[in-house]
């Protein structure tokens, strides 16, 4: 029997090809975290693979965000399978069971603690030295302490509180457990690339936690890596040593240094090994010891920021006849029955009866998280009411109030002074004062200009005359003067000496205003330059901007590894 975590960072690491993927890591259980896809993105050639079947756990509060899967083999069909820690999330016959005791947890704290995602659980037949036994597997995807949020911590520890719960009830109904996937602690300082750049490292809330889970979470880590046999005898009874599961890889390689099942993308870290391991396989104490083979970490598969860690077993799978029902294969969009035309007439009439529905699931844990999740149908509704209405009341009104005699025949048409607007009263006057009908006639059809100016605003008061000059001077003449006014004449266009200087002159204003990026420094080290980088977290510092060695981020002591030169770009450059 082979078992494989892989924290794979989103599902789309399996867009290559799913199946030869799952191949690839050849093992009868695979239990992926992090998918970031939920029920209504899962699209059948993830969900359905020719081989296997899956199970699916989503995020209810938030899109991209969590989720865990398994694939079991066919020939590790299970049993029994389930979703979450608390009871709340399974509706169905074929489940796990055996909750444990939730007392110290109010209802609200337990709907939060399932709403995101975080477990799948499967229960596994095996032969066991001819004996027949059962294995309980749950794939899990710990929250992670947000520094910027302190509900976050409390939150964590609270699943933490609530999965030894549960894992320590399945392990006492007489089934064998195995808890993987990403705890997102990493336990000991030979798991951290550099504890010494924390503080209180060994007073971490999740540490404690894992010394108290883990059997022998306080032993040393003197023991020889070459002579496993000889590490101390895993026993659940010893009081010493305090918990009931035990850490795997550790128990094959309890001083194997550099052992990394993460790192930092942003910094470049996996290329220096700079990192933590905070993906496990632990198992119960008599498993451990008596059914595995081997456990190893497998830093050379790509595709993700954590690597997959696996695990054999030398007991043997017997597979279920039929997957539970809560395999994804029953899912109504997997299962044939979408097919059926009245499905998508019915679904328009469902949307209130799936909306009441999803209100009855347990919240987000976070307000803007569910703030996300109910805003887009609201929001939507209301958006859609407002041009259902702009449509019925405004365009109406826009057809009676567009009254157009003639078409317009050029752009320079729009500039044109308004001909009706000349009143028959001021005609006569105009007549009969000949004396003074150049003079009229000069300010009635500079009037007439203005007017058509303030009128537009695409024109300005420069281009008016020049635009109405090139069309036709007659046109701002006055209606009843015998004489045209001659406007200003075309000012030539400049030569290409004139152009030229004008651009120059142009694209330097322009390149004062309108800088690109700094040059960057060297570092001063390694004598190469520098990267820009701006800065995302929020505080007094984000937006600015500062410069960084080039280089991947590594341990202090890495010559090749990024230095600590930083600069700041000052501001004006």
């Amino acid at each position: 029997m082979k078992i494989v975590t892989w924290n794979i960072n989103g599902i789309r690491t399996f867009r290559g090809g799913i199946k030869k993927a799952l191949d690839s890591l050849d093992a009868d259980i695979i239990c992926v975290q992090e998918t970031k896809v939920t029920r209504d993105l899962l699209d059948e050639r993830t969900a359905i693979v020719d081989g296997y079947n899956s199970y699916f756990s989503f995020s209810r509060g938030r899109s991209g965000y969590s989720g865990v899967a398994t694939y079991c083999k066919d020939s590790a069909t299970p049993c029994a399978a389930g979703e979450g820690l608390t009871g709340l999330l399974t509706h169905h016959e074929g489940a796990v069971g055996c909750y444990g005791d939730q007392s110290e947890f109010c209802s609200e704290e337990l709907q939060l603690l399932d709403n995101e995602g975080r477990t799948v659980i499967t229960q596994h037949r095996v032969m066991c030295q001819d004996k027949e036994q059962t294995v309980t597997v749950i794939n899990v995807y710990c929250p992670r302490a947000d520094p910027e949020k302190p509900e976050r911590k409390q939150f964590k520890l609270q699943f933490y509180k609530l999965l030894q719960s549960r894992a320590e009830a399945i392990l006492k109904d007489g089934s064998h457990v195995i808890v993987l996937g990403d705890v997102n602690t990493s336990h000991r300082q030979i798991d951290h690339c550099d504890p010494s750049d924390i503080e209180d490292f060994v007073e971490n809330p999740g540490r404690k936690w894992l010394n108290g889970f883990l059997h022998g979470g306080r032993q040393t880590e003197e023991t020889n890596e070459e002579e496993p046999d000889e590490e101390p005898e895993v026993t659940s009874s010893d009081p010493v040593h305090g918990g009931t599961f035990v850490d795997t890889f550790r128990h094959f390689h309890p001083t194997r240094t550099s052992a990394f099942t993460c790192w930092s993308t942003m910094t470049g870290a996996r290329q220096t090994n700079y990192g933590t391991r905070i993906d496990y396989i632990f198992a119960d104490c008599q498993l451990a010891k008596e059914q595995f083979v081997a456990v190893d970490i497998m830093p050379e598969v790509e595709g993700s920021d954590h690597c997959p860690v696996w695990a054999k077993l030398s007991c043997s799978l017997l597979p279920s006849s039929k997957a539970p029902p809560f395999c994804t294969c029953y899912l109504p969009e997997f299962a044939g029955k979408q097919q059926k035309l009245s499905r998508f007439f019915v679904k328009v009439d469902q949307k209130s009866s799936q909306s009441e529905h999803r209100e009855g699931l347990p919240g987000s844990q976070e307000e803007e998280e569910l703030r996300e999740n109910l805003k887009p149908s609201g929001a939507g509704n209301a958006s859609g009411k407002k041009r259902f209405l702009t449509s019925d009341s405004v365009v109406p009104k826009g057809k009676k109030a567009k009254t157009c005699p003639k078409p317009q025949g050029s752009l320079l048409s729009f500039f044109k002074p308004k001909l009706p607007t000349a009143a028959p009263s001021t005609e006569a006057p105009e007549k009969k004062t000949l004396g003074t009908d150049k003079v009229t006639s000069s300010q009635n059809s500079q009037k007439a200009c203005t007017t058509n100016k303030d009128t537009s605003s695409v024109a300005s008061s420069e281009t008016v005359p020049e635009l109405l000059d090139d069309a036709s001077p007659k046109l701002c003449t006055s209606m009843k003067s015998d004489k045209p006014i001659h406007l200003k004449p075309l000012i030539p266009a400049p030569d290409v000496g004139q152009s030229g200087a004008k651009k120059g002159a142009s694209l330097g204003f322009w390149k004062s205003v309108l800088h690109g990026p700094p040059p960057p420094p060297s570092c001063k080290v390694h004598r190469e330059p520098c990267v820009l980088r701006t800065v995302k977290k929020e505080g007094p510092n984000m937006g600015k901007q500062f410069f960084v060695c080039a280089r991947p981020q590594g341990h202090a002591t890495n010559p090749d590894a990024r230095c600590s030169f930083f600069a700041w770009v000052e501001k004006g450059k």
